[in-house]
């Protein structure tokens, strides 16, 4: 299957080509700059390698968004979310976590308004 054609970065100035928003050099200066300013916390700090453990343990027993499956749909997972936030008291058990696609979890977390797909 041919690839996208690479494009422009988008970081100001940068002359580059990358395959997402951002070449390589500026993708890892924006996330940090999001997980510094954003986020409000280090990432790496709060979710290290035991959750990455953890992560992936749950998203091999669940690799289905459960949120799309609620609906009748078939989606890959791609994110595993806390139902209560870690800051809010959350654990890891795995009663508090779900796997969502990145347009459910964009979602539960106020990036996008009402669903699109429940239009078709």
């Amino acid at each position: 299957m041919p690839r996208k054609p690479k494009r422009p970065c988008r970081y100001p100035g940068c002359t580059k080509l990358a395959d997402g928003v951002y070449c390589e050099t500026h993708t890892k200066l924006m996330n940090s700059h999001y997980n510094h300013f954003a986020r409000g916390y280090n990432s790496r700090q709060r979710y290290g390698r035991a959750w990455e453990k953890i992560r992936n343990r749950y998203i091999a027993a669940h690799p289905l968004c459960e949120k799309c499956l609620s609906e009748g749909k078939c989606t890959p997972a791609a994110l595993v979310h806390h139902k209560k936030p870690i800051a809010d008291g959350g654990t890891n058990e795995e009663s508090n976590l779900m796997s969502l696609c990145n347009f459910c979890h964009e979602i539960f977390h106020g990036g996008r308004g009402e669903n699109p797909r429940n239009n078709k």
